[in-house]
């Protein structure tokens, strides 16, 4: 599933590992003053991992290996928690060689190191061009801790846009005979969606379908967001056929997304044929599918659809929201209108409070009217709560006729 990628890299030598060096007494008073209750007298463990990591935040390696130096030459054995905080303390702050003696430190006292631990190394060492190490410790830890250690990998890279070290990891995965699970396959293709161009993606989503990975709701948006930024709105409706029109599991995103398709194209004699194949289908309209519908025909002044489109949301019990609202006071107002304002709005509720839940793809695509972004405005900046549509449709019109004879004076 993932394509090789050769990556040549410069080991730095490794320093021997922790050498006693006398020290400044301040550090070992710091180290018995907030330390006495970390110590095993008895097994001769002690565990000073909370101090290195406030060190390591404050960019004080030096600082950092004078207390653990500290706490050896008091005879106290640093325990696994310590050993990782000092280890992950020098990778952060650029100290390579050291801390991959730590790590050599911890491997052959036979510790077992937290998976969460690898990973940030992991990603530390690849980030940084030290992608030869980040292998070799793979190979080092045990097999039944390498499956969580390689989606954290995938998933730190990802999440930072590193799609070539995230395509390394998986290949690691896949040459060790581990599977791609749902989780890590779907990742992979949310990370090319947001970080790669269309390509790349679309590549990523036919790996994940030969690897014979059910795409779930999150990538389904992802890929989807990727081909609206791009306006490619025909890409969109092929991909969602693709993906099966038919499924259940996501509700009805996938007939809202074919939807939104051909609405933001404005093709619709399409938008109305598919509407009709996804209620005989068995889907229920919900309110982002008479949303997008309303959009379109308020921007194609459509106002006997857009009138049929509002009673058949009365008729199926779907609550309108702001983008409802404003779908039809933009199309009046467009048009000169504002007359029969009264006679548009008499099929909804205007003393209800303002609500907006429609999905974020719609805006994406269809953008947000004038209404819309004026009523958000007053309601963000006002101390006012509770809004109803009454409020805001008053409070606009008031300004929308006062800038009209504004405007006819000059």
């Amino acid at each position: 599933m993932a394509a090789a990628l050769v990556m040549s890299t410069t080991v730095t030598p490794k320093s021997t590992p922790f050498s006693l060096i006398s020290q400044s007494s301040p550090h070992k008073r710091l180290w018995r003053k907030k330390q006495g209750g970390n110590i095993d007298r008895r097994s001769g463990y002690a565990d000073c991992a909370s101090l290195i990591q406030g060190l390591s935040r404050k960019k004080l390696p030096v600082a950092a290996e004078r207390l653990f130096l500290d706490m050896k030459s008091e005879g106290f054995i640093p325990d696994k928690s310590t050993l990782s905080a000092l280890m992950l303390c020098y990778a952060s702050n650029g100290l390579f060689s050291k801390a991959l003696a730590a790590w050599d430190e911890i491997i052959d006292r036979s510790f077992l190191p937290d998976v969460h631990v690898v990973a940030e190394l992991i990603d530390i060492c690849g980030c940084k061009g030290y992608l030869d190490d980040a292998v070799r410790i793979l190979h080092q830890i045990t097999l039944n801790m390498l499956p969580d250690v390689y989606a954290q990998a995938i998933s730190r890279f990802g999440k930072k846009g590193q799609l070539e070290l995230m395509e390394v990891m998986l290949k690691e995965m896949v040459s060790m005979g581990f599977p791609v699970d749902s989780a890590t396959g779907n990742a992979y293709v949310i990370y090319y969606s947001n970080f790669g161009t269309l390509s790349e993606m679309e590549v990523a989503y036919g790996r994940l379908k030969m690897s014979r990975i059910l795409i779930e709701e999150e990538a389904i948006r992802s890929i989807s967001l990727a081909y609206i930024k791009k306006e490619k709105f025909y890409c969109l409706g092929q991909f969602v056929r693709d993906v099966g029109l038919c499924r259940r599991n996501v509700g009805n995103l996938l007939w809202n997304l074919l939807l939104l398709s051909y609405a933001a194209n404005f093709k619709m004699k399409s938008l109305q044929r598919e509407f009709v194949r996804m209620v005989e289908t068995g889907f229920f309209p919900d309110l982002n599918t008479f949303n997008i519908r309303a959009l379109a025909f308020s921007k194609m002044s459509l106002f006997w659809d857009l009138h049929v489109t509002l009673e058949h949301m009365k008729h199926e019990k779907v609550v309108p929201d702001l983008v409802t609202y404003g779908s039809v006071i933009d199309a009046y107002l467009d048009r000169r209108l504002g007359r029969n304002l009264d006679f548009a709005l008499r099929k909804l509720n205007k003393n209800d409070c303002v609500t907006v839940a429609t999905e974020p793809l719609v805006f994406e695509a269809m953008g947000k009217g004038d209404f819309h972004l004026s009523s958000e405005a007053r309601v963000e900046f006002s101390k006012k709560k509770n809004w109803t549509y009454e409020e805001l449709i008053t409070t606009y019109l008031k300004k929308y006729f006062r800038c009209n004879q504004i405007f006819w004076n000059y």
